[in-house]
């Protein structure tokens, strides 16, 4: 039974690495004009219509994470004055990119495979194929490289938003001067790289991950069900999985070159 899962969970994570391969090969090819429609119709849903529900949750998360860091430093030391480099250090190469992905994963990663997993079970994807259209450049591409685009857009905004927010946070509550609070002095350039990868690769685990499972979602309406639980899990799990590897792989970087 043990040998099955671990058959099953490595069968599919290779399923899903061809599928990724196969969409990125579809990317070197000539766009039809159809496929940039939609991929401009993507970005529209991925990225105006996760806006507000980013905005939301990250600015109270920069709030909350500044009152309960000033709260219990104040009780230690009593000097808040690194602070908000520190803040602003952590939301740049940590908070920002992961917080973005994990809320896109749980949005459009459901979207997606709810889409698709409704197509498939109505034999929608079937007669694609019979006419000779790919349902990887007609269906995940356009999703793919949307995806990719305000993945990245978003993240640069949801780190702007955490970082006010946090400021607004420590100077009414703490009364620090934000001129203390905006510092950049911390942030590196290891940093700014470190959240563009992070978001670069988010933007490409959700769609994939997505629209493998919706693909191959069956039985009806409970198929669909299915197919969007497995999506969410999926990505999330491959976007902590890629949190901790990108992270590892810069600190690595960071001491050879340095």
């Amino acid at each position: 039974m043990q040998n099955s899962k671990t058959q099953n969970t490595t069968r599919t994570i290779s399923d899903i690495g061809l599928l990724w391969m196969e969409t990125c090969r579809h990317l070197t090819k000539k766009r039809k004009s159809n496929i940039t429609t939609a991929t401009l119709e993507q970005m529209f849903n991925i990225g105006n219509r996760s806006v507000i529900f980013l905005l939301i949750t990250v600015g109270f998360i920069g709030m909350v994470m500044i009152y309960q860091s000033c709260f219990q430093l104040q009780r230690i030391t009593g000097d808040l004055s690194m602070i908000g480099p520190n803040f602003i250090k952590i939301v740049i190469f940590e908070i920002g990119p992961s917080i973005t992905g994990l809320m896109l994963a749980t949005r459009v990663g459901a979207g997606i495979a709810a889409e698709l997993a409704a197509m498939k079970v109505t034999e929608q994807i079937d007669a694609l194929r019979m006419t000779g259209v790919s349902p990887v450049e007609y269906l995940i591409l356009p999703r793919f490289t949307a995806s990719v685009v305000m993945t990245m857009m978003l993240t640069i905004l949801t780190i702007s938003i955490a970082i006010v927010t946090g400021g607004i946070s420590a100077y009414i509550w703490f009364d620090i001067n934000p001129r203390l609070f905006f510092r950049l002095d911390q942030v590196e350039s290891w940093d700014v790289i470190t959240a563009v990868l992070k978001a670069f690769f988010y933007g490409q685990i959700i769609p994939i991950v997505s629209s493998f499972f919706g693909f191959r979602a069956q039985n009806g309406s409970a198929g669909v069900g299915d197919a969007t639980t497995s999506a969410v899990i999926g990505s999330s799990f491959g976007i902590i999985l890629c949190n901790f590897f990108i992270s590892a792989i810069i600190l690595i970087l960071r001491d050879i070159i340095t």
